[in-house]
């Protein structure tokens, strides 16, 4: 995506908040059935509007002649049940196997809320939708839809291959050559428990030609109009509906819209133009999981809609988080058991940085009694450039990096947003029950209030809670690891708010996620009592002492903090030396 999203920019802001905090402690078998039912629930006529009001149905005030009853055709592969209508050759249910929305019921994600049609014609665009087809030709495989307007046949053929999740339609007339549209529209039904947080996570994407992929907002109603289409996706937090057309649309205007009844999300629509040809048009329709694995085998770019983060925190995610994680998972182990082993795995890979950490931590810890001398001598507010070259020098001669417990820590910061994006994204963890949590992609609950806390939310996550207390513990461990800085003891006390900030954040939040938080601190503390007993602070001391003692050539890093310390004292005496003129 060209744009951040708002839980993009969130996680970017909670991410930094944890840096700082950091920083300042220190899918049986293949059948096809056929319905003929052929009294169907009336339901009202729909025409086309010239305007573009995409979430209005469609009407032109055409009164196509034709009448006849409604038939519905079955056809099913290993993944979908699909249910067709021979009134307007359209789909009517879509049914994914072996997937329960949060209701334990089996998850449709097509029933009665999705219009399509297909409009013939620019200036006047007649829609499919009032017409009535009958079979031409029906497989297993495909079934094949005809009838005829202004004399003229329209064929439109639906393929299912075994194995996918994705449909196949091949629209034939020569009605094509006077151009046409594709109008869609879907009321998204809700199928996770946390709703908010679902709604939040579905809207119309959009990949262009030019391999961008752009979208609508996630929080509010938003319209927008493109050139050169690949695809457009009406995407929910775990499933999505993608149409794509072979030869790209020429246009497409979308549309989305918040829903206020608690059975649904957002309202989602488009029409997108048909390429211009003569005779045929080839499209494709995804009916499936956000999975990655699944959706980059279509290789049409499908894996962009999973938000996996941007730049060097996707990467991580796509080279690295989810190699493992599919590694593990082909050992058919407890969702939760593979969390806990990347977990180990991951501090393994950063346990470098932790180490590197440690002992800059212990060295300034060493240093405290000399700095407390120098911070005594230049207390006074006019001497605090002389207190900085004073500090400065104390660490060059003892070949202490001031910011070498920091800038360590740093190196993780891409791997803690790649894992705050991957796991709430993560289609895998979907209805994956790990102890008392029902469902690891979303937030676990050991009691429900009888009201809403603002803020916090109307229940308790027990994962949530353990990570609270496990990072207040951290935090207190590393402030008697980290010498303390005596001009600003309000941050002693700030660094306990912010964990008592991230249970509210993170109540509503994946259990998933939380919980692997939770199990980092927990072996994290085992890396610091290990790291602890390799350490001798006597050897550290003395080798600090024989560093005093000689000439020491300052690190690059210190050449420019010192210049830089030079530059800020000169720039202050010219400042003086201004205002006594």
């Amino acid at each position: 995506m060209n744009k951040l999203d708002n839980n993009t920019i969130i996680g970017l802001i909670l991410i930094g908040l944890i840096m700082m905090w950091i920083g300042f402690t220190s899918t049986p078998s293949q059948s096809t059935q056929e319905n003929t039912q052929t009294t169907p629930t009336e339901q009202p006529e729909e025409e086309v509007v010239e305007s573009v009001d995409l979430s209005q149905p469609i009407d032109n005030g055409i009164a196509m002649m034709q009448t006849a009853a409604e038939e519905f055709y079955a056809m099913e592969n290993d993944l979908l049940n699909l249910t067709f209508s021979s009134k307007g050759a359209v789909l009517k249910r879509v049914e994914i196997k072996k997937q329960f929305n949060w209701k334990k019921e089996p998850l449709q994600l097509i029933n009665d809320n999705f219009e399509w049609k297909l409009l013939l014609g620019k200036v006047v665009a007649v829609p499919t939708s009032k017409l009535f087809f009958r079979i031409k030709d029906k497989s297993d495989r495909h079934i094949t839809f005809t009838t005829q307007f202004e004399g003229k046949d329209l064929n439109i053929t639906y393929s299912l291959e075994p194995g996918s999740y994705r449909i196949n339609i091949d629209i034939e007339s020569p009605l094509l050559s006077n151009g046409g549209y594709i109008d869609m529209r879907m009321r998204a039904f809700r199928l996770e428990k946390n709703r908010d947080f679902e709604s939040n996570r579905t809207s119309v994407y959009y990949h262009l030609a030019n391999g961008k992929l752009k979208n609508l907002s996630e929080t509010r109603s938003d319209n927008e109009r493109a050139e050169q289409l690949d695809w457009i996706a009406f995407r929910q937090q775990f499933f999505s509906v993608i149409l794509s057309c072979e030869s790209d649309f020429s246009s497409a205007e979308m549309t989305v819209e918040p829903l206020a009844d608690e059975n649904y999300t957002k309202l989602m629509a488009l029409r997108a133009e048909l390429p211009a040809t003569t005779s045929a048009v080839k499209l494709h329709m995804y009916l499936g999981p956000n999975k990655f694995n699944i959706l980059k085998k279509y290789k049409n770019d499908y894996e962009k809609l999973i938000p996996l983060g941007w730049a060097i925190f996707g990467w991580i995610n796509r080279g690295v988080v989810i190699p493992i994680f599919n590694w593990l998972e082909s050992y058919n182990l407890n969702y939760g058991i593979i969390i806990l082993i990347m977990a180990i795995l991951i501090k393994i890979v950063i346990f470098p940085f932790t180490y590197g950490s440690y002992r800059s931590m212990a060295k300034m810890r060493i240093l405290k009694p000399e700095m407390d001398e120098i911070n005594e001598k230049y207390k006074d507010e006019k001497d605090q450039l002389k207190k900085q070259q004073a500090l400065m020098e104390l660490y060059r001669k003892s070949g202490v990096n001031p910011l070498g417990g920091c800038i360590p820590l740093l190196f993780q910061l891409p791997i803690l947003f790649a894992v705050f994006q991957f796991f709430p994204a993560s289609f895998e963890l979907r209805g994956q029950s790990f102890l008392w949590a029902e469902d690891l992609s979303t937030y676990d609950s050991i009691l429900d209030l009888p009201f809403r806390i603002p803020g916090y939310g109307s229940h308790v996550s027990l994962f949530t809670l353990l990570m609270t207390i496990s990072t207040i513990i951290y935090t207190w461990m590393n402030q008697q690891l980290t010498p303390q800085n005596n001009q600003y003891p309000q941050l002693k006390y700030m660094m306990y708010l912010m964990p008592i900030v991230f249970l509210g954040v993170f109540n509503n939040y994946a259990s998933g996620l939380t919980y692997y938080y939770f199990i980092s601190n927990i072996i994290t503390f085992g890396q610091q009592y290990a790291i602890k007993a390799f350490i001798d602070e006597e050897k550290l001391h003395a080798k600090i002492k024989e560093n005093q003692a000689r000439e020491v050539k300052p690190s690059k890093f210190m050449q420019t903090f010192e210049q830089l310390a030079k530059e800020q004292q000169a720039k202050g005496n010219r400042t003086i030396r201004r205002r006594k003129m």
